[in-house]
């Protein structure tokens, strides 16, 4: 049997940042995966998906030369066929071709065990990879979460895709029908169009993008329409089943049916607990895998058990995932330091882009809470870029006098949304935001006028 001060199992953002950082400081560390080092995000989702939306929509603003006063005529592009294929090449490259050898050899030299294979635990303080067994004085589960498949009669008898199956093939099948409407599919919906496919998304709620603003998903339903893709909303498949030539026919909810090249399936993901055997050492995930944790990302009850990153089930996106990873190696090295959420930043990487930070809920009856909007199409800089408009929305706590939520869409807005971001987290009063200079011409801009008209609430209700 071998010890080790820390053992982590699943290295993918959390835990490869967790092992590395705690082996640099001196500690033994064994880390155990069973597929890639590095995780998910950097071979299959986040990275190649961004690496081939810019080849779709760099193309689509080729098509636009002339609107945008780039040329007196248009060019002649190659078909989508190849020019997908050549998309995918580029995506590939960035994503390492989905090969994890240098990042594993890096993670190595750090002074990191690492264990191929799948952890099983034993008893409270063993658990088994392969054939070897491992103990530990510390332990962190980081070992993020998979493509959610529902339960829907003949699924399994057709050909279809997960997420990470679309973000690795290197052909666009000629139509496409997305079930799910949060944001990986809306970025797989514009990636697929963007190079000629007929996409249908199928969202079983009342919109796209369910997490964010009404506004905000009604602007990029609207955007996504613009770019060919035809929305389904209030809408489930109830049958699925392959037709005599190999297409997939979808029956509905509404009592249409759709026939489509390839199904993909995008309603979510959720944490990959099952198989560890945490009964042994009394953790008990909740129905969907998920670990719950404490402020210093301890699992709840549990002194030397933390848990980090997707399996976490709060906000799971990767830049989360390495802040959790911050938080607990601080904690195993003895600093004290304990998360907060309340400011964590989500996107949806399409064109344009929507981003959200804080608490943007409609709902406010009883509350302090207020709206403010604004209209992207009245900034200078959406003129010059030639860009379509987009719309921010800002919620301010009026009582504390500072925001708590902002959701945008807009081009970059993942970029100019980290003010928001800063301005949630250090609770920056409205009266010291609304004397914040923004560039000209900027998108960044767009925060004066909603900012000023919060503030001007505030501050009657102070003076009263």
């Amino acid at each position: 049997m071998k010890h080790f001060d820390v053992v982590v199992i699943g290295a993918g953002s959390a835990g490869e940042l967790i092992s590395t950082t705690l082996a640099r400081a001196g500690k033994e560390v064994a880390l155990v995966e069973m597929s890639r080092v590095g995780g998910i995000c950097a071979y299959l989702s986040c990275i190649p998906s961004k690496a081939i939306l810019r080849s779709a929509q760099v193309r689509n603003l080729a098509k636009n030369l002339v609107a945008v006063g780039a040329s007196p005529k248009e060019i002649e592009l190659s078909g989508d066929i190849e020019a997908y294929n050549w998309a995918s090449r580029r995506r590939d490259e960035i994503a390492e071709n989905r090969d994890d050898s240098a990042t594993a050899k890096g993670v190595i030299e750090t002074g990191v065990h690492l264990f191929r294979g799948e952890a099983t635990f034993i008893n409270k303080e063993q658990l088994m990879v392969n054939d070897e067994k491992i103990s530990w004085d510390d332990l962190v589960i980081a070992t993020g979460s998979t493509p959610t498949i529902p339960e829907i009669e003949g699924l399994d008898s057709v050909d279809f895709w997960s997420s990470d199956d679309a973000l690795s093939s290197d052909y666009a099948p000629r139509t496409i029908a997305i079930l799910g409407g949060g944001p990986v599919a809306c970025e797989l919906a514009q990636i697929f169009s963007g190079f000629g496919s007929s996409v249908t998304i199928i969202e079983l709620g009342s919109q796209i993008a369910g997490k964010e603003h009404p506004l905000v998903a009604q602007e990029l339903a609207k955007s996504l329409q613009g770019q060919g893709v035809t929305i389904l909303l209030n809408t489930e498949a109830v049958k699925v089943k392959a037709t005599a030539d190999n297409l997939v026919n979808l029956d509905l909810s509404s009592g249409e049916a759709i026939i489509a090249e390839r199904l993909i399936v995008a309603i979510g993901r959720h944490s990959n607990t099952k198989n560890l055997n945490l009964e042994v050492i009394e953790v008990f995930p909740d129905s969907k895998g998920v670990l719950e944790v404490d402020d210093d990302c301890r699992i709840v009850g549990k002194e030397h058990i933390y848990a980090g990153g997707d399996v976490t089930g709060i906000a799971p996106f990767t830049h989360t995932a390495n802040y959790q990873g911050k938080i607990i190696t601080a904690n195993i090295l003895g600093d004290k330091a304990k998360a907060n959420y309340k400011a964590i930043p989500r996107a949806i990487y399409t064109h344009p882009a929507v981003s959200s930070v804080g608490d943007v809920a409609v709902d406010m009856e009883g509350s302090n809470m207020e709206l403010a909007t604004f209209e992207l199409s009245k900034i200078s800089r959406t003129a010059t870029d030639g860009e379509m408009g987009g719309i921010l929305v800002l919620k301010a706590d009026l009582s504390r006098g500072c925001l708590v939520g902002a959701s945008a869409i807009g081009p970059h807005a993942e970029e100019w949304m980290a003010f928001a971001t800063l301005a949630i987290r250090a609770e920056v009063n409205l009266s010291v935001l609304k004397d914040i200079v923004f560039a000209f011409p900027t998108y960044s801009q767009a925060f004066e006028s909603p900012i000023q008209e919060l503030a001007a609430k505030y501050e009657k209700i102070v003076i009263k």
